[in-house]
């Protein structure tokens, strides 16, 4: 069955429930009975969001319902039961030729990784358990804001896995190589406190003002002309890159040219 282009009010599909109000979208993980627990469907609905949003869109909230934001994986994705009408879970990985089960994994990074386009500003809500894949959807976000309770964990290597969906580089990034190693090697829980302590999070606030608190950055994120911000992100991205200066002084020059033509246009407008 096609999907739909999404451009306006309200798309729930795979488990994801989509939200538009003008340049606001909002993306809620809703399988609170499982804790958001996510599946392939889920990083589908995730990928079609990211495919179809419509431009005008500034900001992108991310956050679960109920009382965790994702408890990472559904179970059913070990066990080989069947997920979301298809069996085998992670095992039916094993069956695929190396280039199939690549471009399967690939498929679900998808699901996450436009979150990190700079052509928008992306805020993950957190409250409660993050894991696993949540802690990943979390790190895709450019800017987490915490609810006293959140608890962070890459809970994947306990599993024999390895975190797979593009939360590595964000992670170090943050905290650094050896932190970001020992929070995954050892897949333990890092508090809201900690993660604030250690850059994981922007804010940390109680879980009553949490919505308050995503309102008043969304607020103050759409204050500034469009083209500066997704400008200024790609030049933060490109710096935390690490290339050389003189690279990062070129890309700047660039961006602050495109800027300048463009605000000189508008004041031609006017």
């Amino acid at each position: 069955m096609p999907v739909p282009a999404i451009d306006a009010g309200v798309l729930e599909r795979g488990g994801v429930r989509l939200a538009i109000s003008g340049p606001l979208a909002t993306v809620t993980l809703d399988r609170p009975d499982v804790l958001n627990a996510q599946t392939p469907a889920t990083w589908a609905a995730l990928r079609h969001i990211g495919e179809q949003l419509d431009p005008d869109v500034r900001v992108v909230v991310v956050r679960g319902s109920g009382r965790a934001f994702s408890a990472g994986l559904d179970r059913r994705m070990f066990t080989g039961e069947p997920v979301d009408g298809e069996p085998g879970g992670l095992g039916a990985m094993l069956s695929l030729p190396a280039s199939e089960a690549d471009a399967r994994i690939a498929s679900y990074q998808a699901g996450f990784t436009w979150l990190s386009n700079p052509a928008r500003v992306t805020i993950a809500a957190v409250q409660g358990h993050a894991i696993g894949a949540g802690f990943q959807l979390a790190l895709a976000c450019d800017f987490r804001v915490l609810a006293e309770d959140a608890q962070f964990c890459m809970a994947e290597t306990g599993l024999g896995l390895v975190p797979d969906l593009g939360g590595t580089l964000p992670l170090v990034r943050l905290v650094g190589y050896s932190r970001a190693a020992e929070i995954c090697v050892t897949s333990r829980r890092v508090s809201a406190a900690e993660a604030l302590q250690i850059g994981l999070a922007n804010s940390v606030v109680p879980a009553s003002g949490l919505d308050e608190a995503v309102e008043a950055l969304v607020a103050a994120v759409l204050k500034p002309l469009p083209g500066a911000v997704s400008e200024t992100l790609a030049l933060i991205a490109s710096a935390a890159a690490g290339p050389s200066l003189d690279t990062q002084l070129a890309v700047e020059r660039a961006a602050q040219l495109r800027r300048i033509s463009s605000l000189a246009a508008l004041s031609a407008q006017g």
